[in-house]
């Protein structure tokens, strides 16, 4: 059947393999015990109908018929419960790798995904929950699909070759009829998966873009919007159901006209003499079970659709991640091959507090948009200092920051701290040196000693305290209800940009890294409190390295180099010379 028999899928689901093997041999278990249960059950019936023979006599086929029966059910229960773990193992794993590669890229924050969030979370959330349904449901009903037909037909030949050969000439067409059901069952299913990934997408976007969308009163507008894509979702979901029903109408239809035809052939011997009894009614019993598993698999195919086009989706992410995120994190970890380490000899970690920090001829083009965002860039990021970059936007500044960071890695040219490549340096290594607060910084769900704490975990309190009172969020902290225990909210909700600005530099604060990158710090803030941020910025500059993103002209002033970017290269001014610019 063609789709959701996804190979990558299987392959590289490395944590349900052994349960996949089990169901395997369970499987072939019960397609033994499908045959032995009917060869006991016709016995009996022929027995009882042509001997008239009674309880006693036919007491020990009974409890072999009891037996087999009761096996029959724990096998079926034993391949629901193998199949179950697996694919809980298997979901597990597919949410982890996709977490730890989205974490780990160190491009992503450079070069966003082409997806969309909400695109993301419906694969990483729905979309792997409906593998459920392929790895405990579609697979198991595969493996059934190819050891019960066997086992039936094997035996049917034995006692009755001629209902054996009907069976073996209708079981092609059942299975023809799955396929084509099948491919336009696959199509439908990835077009309802589309649906449902631009209406999570679409009202992703809404729910973070409401504050907007009410000031330019574009509610109603999105409103329309998302009820255009639900009902487009409705439109192809009900396209799915109804390819479902059809499937299941042909399926339940070629399998009533395969016995049909087994039990005639079956007759006419058993009239003519050619057939015994006891081989009659087995063969007749076997004919259902000979269809059921594949009826199962159909039954199973559109449920398990929806799971491999969401597994696209995921896979295309890990792809996009470059070719260490297809590894997997413990194979990567067994081949020495981490995606956060070089591939050759490790190199020292430098101090970029005591060492520069060095473009050499530097280089970088996002993929996906065409020219270069920074061009044969020189420049030394001098230790113990603050250097400033000053410049227009879009000019690569940023860039700058993230090539330092190693969010990104040059397309050209080499990076270093002291005479150390950067590309020799373990990643993790490197970026435990570094304190960042980007422009537009991001606090999660939970509490702001939670989020306080992010910069250095295990800090104490009277830390966490220090740092917000240098930030100048004292204030904050004094207006919350439960101090450092209140809850901020998704995102942040209840603090405005310029607080979730100084709860972000208190956390870069309390990282105390030797590295601090500073991206427009008082972007957000009214004069009182970017004049603070400017007075501690020499504080901060104490013992370590500060690299300073800026529009402001008096945390200009408080650099000790100012570096201009324009169209990607970049030169160094006076100080004067910069603040004059920037204050016009």
């Amino acid at each position: 059947m063609a789709g959701p028999l996804d190979r990558r899928l299987l392959r590289e689901s490395r944590a349900a393999r052994s349960q996949l093997v089990t169901v395997a041999v369970l499987g072939a278990l019960s397609a033994v015990a499908i045959v032995a249960q009917a060869a006991l059950l016709a016995c009996i019936v022929a027995r009882a109908a042509l001997e008239h023979a009674g309880l006693d006599a036919l007491r020990g086929r009974l409890i072999a018929l009891a037996a087999v029966t009761l096996l029959r059910a724990a096998l079926s229960g034993a391949i629901e419960l193998s199949s179950r773990l697996g694919a809980g193992a298997a979901m597990s794993e597919l949410r982890d790798r996709l977490a730890e590669t989205l974490l780990a890229d160190r491009r992503a924050p450079a070069d966003p995904s082409q997806q969309r969030t909400g695109e993301l979370a419906a694969a990483a959330v729905q979309g792997v929950d409906s593998l459920a349904s392929w790895f405990s449901g579609y697979l198991p009903q595969m493996m059934l699909a190819f050891f019960v037909p066997v086992a039936i037909l094997a035996w049917s030949t034995v006692v009755d070759p001629i209902a054996a050969g009907v069976l073996l000439f209708t079981l092609p067409i059942l299975i023809l009829f799955m396929v084509l059901i099948g491919k336009s069952a696959k199509a439908q299913t990835d077009r309802r998966w589309r649906a449902l990934s631009l209406l999570s997408a679409h009202f992703l976007d809404v729910v973070r873009g409401l504050p907007t969308l009410r000031a330019h009163r574009r509610e109603q507008a999105q409103a329309a919007t998302l009820a255009g894509v639900g009902e487009r979702y409705r439109a192809e979901t009900m396209a799915t159901l109804r390819i479902a029903f059809m499937s299941a109408l042909v399926l339940e239809l070629c399998a009533m006209i395969g016995t049909a035809l087994a039990a005639a052939t079956i007759g006419i011997q058993l009239d003519a003499g050619a057939l015994s009894l006891t081989a009659g009614l087995t063969v007749l019993l076997l004919a259902p079970e000979l269809y059921a598993p594949l009826r199962s698999v159909g039954q199973q195919f559109h449920t398990a659709a929806e799971g491999t086009s969401a597994a696209q989706t995921i896979f295309a992410a890990l792809d996009s991640a470059g070719p260490q995120a297809g590894v997997g994190v413990e194979a990567a970890r067994r081949s020495g091959a981490q995606s956060d380490r070089p591939a050759g000899p490790v190199a020292p970690v430098p101090d970029p507090a005591h060492s520069p920090i060095g473009f050499q001829d530097v280089s970088y083009e996002y993929p996906q948009r065409p020219g270069a965002a920074l061009q044969g860039v020189n420049l030394t990021i001098a230790p113990g200092e603050i250097t400033a970059l000053v410049g227009p936007s879009g000019a690569g500044k940023s860039t700058i920051a993230r090539l330092v960071m190693r969010l990104a890695e040059p397309t050209g040219g080499r990076l270093l701290c002291g005479e150390v490549p950067l590309r020799d340096v373990e990643l993790a290594a490197w970026r435990e040196q570094i304190a960042w607060v980007p422009q537009r910084p991001r606090l999660f769900a939970g509490t702001l000693h939670e989020n306080v704490l992010l910069g250095r975990p295990g800090a104490s309190e009277a830390d966490v305290l220090r740092s917000l009172r240098l930030a100048g969020a004292l204030e904050i902290l004094e207006r919350l209800p439960q101090g450092l225990d209140t809850r901020l909210g998704e995102d942040a909700q209840r603090l405005s940009a310029g607080q979730r600005q100084r709860i972000a530099l208190a956390r870069a604060i309390l990282r105390d890294a030797p590295l601090m990158i500073l991206d427009e710090p008082t972007a957000h803030l009214d004069e009182d409190n970017a004049a603070r941020i400017a007075e501690l910025l020499p504080l901060l500059a104490l013992g370590r390295t500060v690299l300073l993103i800026v529009h402001h002209p008096d945390l200009a002033e408080r650099a000790d180099r100012v570096l201009h970017i324009q169209a990607g290269t970049v030169r160094e001014v006076s100080k004067m010379e910069e603040i004059e610019r920037i204050a016009a």
